[in-house]
């Protein structure tokens, strides 16, 4: 069995002891292929870091996330570009629009999510988009660059059945994570009715830690919690879910 988080920043923890407990609990829990989103300018290094010291289980995207858009948002994405090329990049992510904490850019949320997406067309990339408090914003930048080329991961859904069927509509898979855990979080209700093959998963470590850690520290070690709820959801095995949710993670990202 081999389980693919699709969506962590494990490499926050810089402390190389600490990182390399994380590691080796991934790799004890069946946890080998991790994806990682980048945030800013101040997290590439970081993530580097991490691609340098597990080059065999670590696969880099390059993005701006919507929450570090601000009024200089063209200098950031202009400084980023070069690391782009530095490694081999798998995604543009994260991208989108968060209105949860600011509505103060939101119009250059948009632009700058609008000018990722063409990094990723030109780049032949799959896009992982962040949205919080912003669908219909982020469909319908979605339907504006719709084209052959647009495809990705919507990141952490935790939206309705209607918004699921939308996303998945356009080609895009359905970020699973944490909240598929939660008691009164929703998606137990919705994720019966869609069909694995349009999903990944994700822990989104150290944020939207499953049960029974929620309230701590998420890692991607505890992505089998968020497989075992979605194996007992569909009523089949958790070795059934890891293997069609990795096949899909290699479909969308490449690898």
């Amino acid at each position: 069995m081999v389980l693919t988080d699709t969506h962590t920043h494990l490499y926050y923890q810089t402390d190389n002891v600490l990182r390399a407990g994380l590691m080796q609990r991934c790799l004890d829990n069946k946890v080998e292929r991790l994806f990682l989103p980048n945030v800013d300018t101040a997290s590439i290094p970081l993530m580097f870091d991490l691609l340098d010291a597990y080059p065999a289980n670590c696969y880099p995207m390059m993005g701006l996330h919507p929450c570090s858009v601000k009024a200089d948002w063209e200098h950031e994405l202009m400084l980023m570009q070069p690391a782009i090329h530095k490694y081999t990049m798998y995604a543009i992510g994260e991208i989108g629009i968060d209105l949860y904490w600011d509505k103060t850019f939101l119009t250059e949320q948009i632009q700058a999510f609008k000018l990722q997406i063409k990094w990723a067309k030109q780049m032949n990339l799959p896009i992982v988009i962040h949205c919080r408090d912003a669908f219909d914003e982020v469909y319908q930048v979605l339907l504006d660059e719709q084209d052959e080329k647009l495809r990705g991961i919507f990141h952490c859904f935790t939206g309705t059945l209607d918004q699921a069927k939308k996303i998945i509509a356009l080609g895009f898979y359905l970020g699973i994570g944490g909240v598929v855990t939660y008691k009164n979080g929703g998606l137990d209700k919705i994720l019966p009715q869609i069909d694995l093959r349009h999903i990944v998963l994700e822990t989104d470590s150290p944020y939207l830690t499953p049960v029974p850690y929620r309230g701590k520290p998420n890692e991607s070690s505890y992505l089998p919690y968020i497989a075992q709820k979605v194996a007992e959801l569909h009523q089949i095995s958790i070795e059934a879910v890891a293997d069609i949710t990795t096949q899909n993670s290699k479909k969308v990202f490449g690898v």
